[in-house]
């Protein structure tokens, strides 16, 4: 295994390499975003060649909050929206706008949409879709959308980044249900961390369901870097050898 890359410190170095890109590239966003790297390139599984780069862009002006968080101390610039889980599948919720921030993301503008009784939800196909019209630079190919994420490919396509656009979510009553469960693994630091990370909602419904146009999906992509960066050399192997 060590020869196919899965090397602790080879594992070590490539995480710190794509973490450090990730930071550089939201500071360039002026505060406006963050970037964060998942999948196997945040896991150190994969050579920088060997397999696409799963990024997520979470913008800063809008942020989700679940039932029962307070509002009031959100900044006024901050669009709020209120996460709703009836009538959609578990795992996933629509969002309710609760206040419109002093600064309005085009992408807000554009994908809420009203229902019977006058109520704004945002659409998650309309958000992705909205995404797309925005112009790379040159040397950037755009594909069709896959679910939430957007696929680009540059260098010839010899390099490929699948991008998912996603808001923060705040949903305490969730981390903390899974923060109170019984366990030997992981350690309470670990969990800590985790749950300090948050969530996040992704433009995607449950294929067939009478609100998929206004699903989204409930994510932990931050903590889940951190569940399998914690597993040890030999789990590391394992879920490395699944994942091929």
């Amino acid at each position: 295994m060590k020869f196919l890359g899965y090397w602790t410190q080879i594992r070590q170095g490539r995480r710190e390499a794509y973490n450090a890109l990730a930071r550089l590239t939201t500071a360039q966003t002026c505060g406006n975003a963050m970037w964060i790297t998942t999948s196997s390139k945040a896991e150190g599984l994969t050579c920088f060649m060997e397999s696409d780069r799963n990024l997520i862009l979470v913008t800063n002006d809008i942020i989700c909050s679940e039932d029962g968080v307070d509002s009031s101390i959100i900044p006024a610039k901050v669009n709020i929206l209120r996460s709703r889980s009836r009538m959609s599948y578990p795992g996933h919720c629509k969002l309710l706008l609760e206040r419109y921030g002093t600064t309005i993301p085009i992408q807000l503008k554009h994908t809420l949409c009203e229902d019977e009784h006058g109520s704004k939800f945002l659409s998650s196909d309309l958000y992705v879709n909205d995404w797309l019209k925005v112009k790379h630079r040159q040397g950037i190919v755009q594909h069709e959308s896959a679910g939430s994420s957007t696929p680009s490919t540059f260098y010839d396509g010899k390099l490929q980044d699948d991008l998912v656009h996603a808001l923060r979510l705040n949903c305490p009553s969730i981390l903390i249900r899974w923060a109170s469960r019984h366990r030997n693994w992981p350690t309470p630091n670990v969990v800590k961390e985790v749950v300090s990370l948050g969530a996040l909602v992704t433009p995607v419904g449950i294929e067939g369901s009478d609100y998929e146009h206004v699903e989204w999906r409930i994510c932990f992509n931050s903590g889940v870097n951190v569940l399998v960066n914690n597993l040890s050399d030999a789990q590391v192997k394992l879920y490395g050898l699944l994942k091929r």
